[in-house]
């Protein structure tokens, strides 16, 4: 059958996003109106030109209704979802090895904290694609380095001194995904870890030491949503990469004005308001008698007479009174 498998571990517990990772984790966390998991399959399967056939979530115990929205982004892109669970965070390689029965044929493996802008198509003549991006801080991340045919030699993880400033961005395509779960199967069988985990890097490592031939796909914006600044700026970056989708000219009324880009849903009410630029408000949100720019407000929140940046709000909330910068979960109230 040909077409790919998407796999997209996701288990972790979102620490560094609390609060709001408290009520759901953090790849359904909305960036100009879609999940970051959404926005992530759509990409790759833009960059694919390819049939998707699965998208695979290994996932903790988010609950049914997340399993049920999970499996209907899979639906949206026409491929079947599929879910799986990683019960102990044994790292990168054991994530992916609980989708065993997924990983098999064409393979795209993508971490679901990460969002990107890619101009490339991806290249299927060698084993494997590993997505990069050139970074000023390469010793916070993991590198490649490229010998003279632009294939990688090495992968070298958070380097103490500079050899390469090409980061991993936490997406890969494999011809072969059964060549990849035997690698990882081995770092089991003989417990090979690093820091207590199982490494992905170690697998690919093992896979190069055998002749298998990896390329790197550059990506031209590299998009991280590891903490509530990051994930702000990120739906900033969205809003303007993908502008032309979005429309909010009618809500310009008498008393309300809306800086472009803005994503906002259906049924949200807006009353002597200046939102935007960079604002994504969700459904059934009021604001009233407020000024609001570059921040995330997910649904159904009652917001009145404030001022704020930078902020990231999660859904039920109401907030009253002045504020300048704020990171708030569901139901949470602030008077």
């Amino acid at each position: 059958m040909s077409g790919m498998n998407i796999i997209i571990p996701m288990a972790g517990m979102g620490k560094r996003m609390r609060p709001h990772t408290l009520t759901i984790p953090k790849p359904l966390i909305p960036i100009a109106g879609k999940p970051i998991v959404q926005r992530l399959v759509e990409d790759i399967a833009a960059v694919c030109n390819d049939k998707i056939n699965e998208v695979a979530f290994v996932i903790g115990d988010f609950g049914h209704e997340v399993e049920m929205q999970l499996l209907s982004i899979a639906e949206s892109i026409g491929a079947e979802g599929r879910i799986y669970y990683q019960d102990q965070a044994l790292g990168t390689a054991h994530a992916v090895m609980c989708a065993t029965p997924s990983l098999t044929g064409e393979v795209i493996v993508a971490f679901a904290d990460t969002l990107f802008k890619a101009e490339f198509d991806l290249d299927k003549s060698a084993d494997g694609t590993i997505w990069v991006h050139k970074v000023a801080n390469p010793s916070q991340f993991g590198v490649v380095m490229l010998d003279e045919n632009n294939n990688i030699s090495d992968f070298i993880e958070k380097p103490t001194e500079f050899i390469s400033d090409l980061a991993i961005i936490g997406i890969y395509y494999f011809k072969d995904g059964d060549n990849l779960l035997d690698e990882i199967q081995y770092l089991v069988d003989n417990d090979i870890k690093e820091k207590g985990e199982y490494q992905l890097t170690n697998a690919l490592e093992n896979m190069k030491n055998k002749g298998l031939v990896f390329r790197p796909g550059e990506v031209e914006e590299w998009l991280d949503c590891g903490n509530k600044d990051a994930t702000v700026n990120t739906n900033q970056r969205i809003l303007e990469i993908k502008k032309s989708e979005f429309d909010n000219s009618a809500m310009n009324t008498s008393g309300v004005t809306v800086i472009e880009p803005c994503f906002i849903d259906e049924d949200v009410v807006l009353e002597n308001c200046t939102i935007g630029p960079h604002v994504s408000i969700g459904k059934k949100s009021k604001i009233k008698n407020s000024t609001i720019s570059n921040s995330i407000i997910q649904t159904n929140c009652e917001i009145e007479n404030t001022s704020f940046t930078n902020s990231l709000i999660g859904n039920h909330v109401s907030i009253k009174g002045n504020c300048n910068e704020l990171s708030i979960g569901d139901y949470s109230t602030l008077n």
